[in-house]
């Protein structure tokens, strides 16, 4: 017992507690670049530690959820988004004895890649660089070529795997990839729900009574109603899955969400001039590259010029992407010396 470092006692426990459907750290298909292994931490628990260090991480606080460069305090960011996704999903898989490791990594790096201004950010990207553009898998190449000064994170596979399968139609290879998946849902749903009351443009009665009934009347009523539906529907099963009932009235609920909110002209009325102004500083710096920072700049020849201006846009906040556009195009004051 002695000779077993902390790292060893955790994947013990991991095989005498955890499901047989959870992935375990031992059986990992591991990193692309091997290295020795941590003590005191297993690699799933190393790759959140990574993800949560990493700059691109602690960007998400000042990048849009659904209201755009909000200047009230208690509005959802992207990064308050990726923390409430993470708690759900941990609480998911502990009920359901997956490795909550995999799970918590997985969750706290899916939007890491997201662009400034929300889903805005995404369509000016596809407008103006490339169709195909999606935030799940700019996630997957800051965390694989982006980070650490281009090194890349050197995250396990299936922690990519979770990140790049977290939403459409995708689905992760592991259980607890899947999970992340579902608590992404869970959470937009019900924080963008309490913003939009908070904005004044939604009412929590505008919610049709029918979902209210079978999910809830409050934000931790209807989280309770989806986290234990899944929960019930997945125990002991090589699936997640949530309850039919529960499962149509979340993804009714998220359509009601998409025409009172998503395309609600309050709430996405300046996300025309965000679309624009992206696609205004994609232009200028495909112009005028020798312009963009180091750790881009070089990667020109490796990658074309459009893929690295779009990587600096994708990473850029809310706020820095509008400082950067008023410095390229709005004129300063001219005060002159002070007599």
């Amino acid at each position: 017992m002695e000779n077993k470092s902390v790292r060893d006692l955790f994947l013990e426990r991991e095989r005498e507690t955890l499901s047989v459907y959870a992935c375990m750290t031992s059986d990992s298909r591991g990193r692309e670049k091997p290295f020795a292994p941590c003590a005191i931490r297993t690699e799933f628990q190393r790759d959140r530690d990574r993800i949560l260090h990493s700059q691109s991480f602690r960007r998400l606080m000042n990048k849009t959820q659904v209201f755009l460069a909000p200047t009230g305090d208690h509005y959802r960011t992207r990064m308050t988004h990726t923390l409430e996704v993470t708690q759900i999903a941990r609480i998911i898989a502990r009920a359901l004895r997956l490795n909550e490791d995999l799970t918590e990594a997985a969750a706290l790096g899916h939007d890491i890649g997201h662009t400034p201004f929300g889903h805005a950010g995404e369509f000016a990207m596809q407008k103006c660089f490339d169709q195909s553009f999606t935030h799940y898998r700019q996630s997957l190449r800051v965390v694989e070529v982006l980070e650490n000064d281009g090194e890349g994170l050197n995250l396990t596979w299936e922690v990519r795997d979770g990140i790049v399968n977290h939403t459409g139609k995708n689905m992760a290879s592991t259980l607890e990839g899947v999970i992340v998946k579902y608590a992404d849902r869970i959470a937009y749903i019900n924080h963008d729900i309490d913003d939009a009351v908070r904005a004044g443009i939604l009412s929590a009665n505008d919610i049709p009574r029918g979902l209210r009934e079978i999910l809830g009347d409050s934000h931790s009523e209807r989280i309770n109603t989806m986290v234990n539906s899944i929960i019930r529907a997945s125990a002991n099963r090589p699936a997640i899955s949530m309850e039919a009932e529960v499962g149509a009235a979340m993804d009714a609920l998220r359509d009601f969400l998409f025409e009172r909110v998503y395309r609600n002209p309050v709430a996405k009325s300046e996300e025309v001039k965000a679309q624009e102004m992206l696609i205004k500083l994609f232009e200028y710096f495909v112009r005028h590259s020798e312009k963009l920072p180091a750790a881009y700049k070089r990667r020109i020849g490796v990658d074309s010029v459009e893929r690295c201006v779009c990587d600096f846009i994708a990473g850029m906040t809310d706020r820095y992407a509008i400082e950067v556009y008023s410095d390229l195009n709005i004129p300063k004051v001219w005060r002159g010396i002070q007599t």
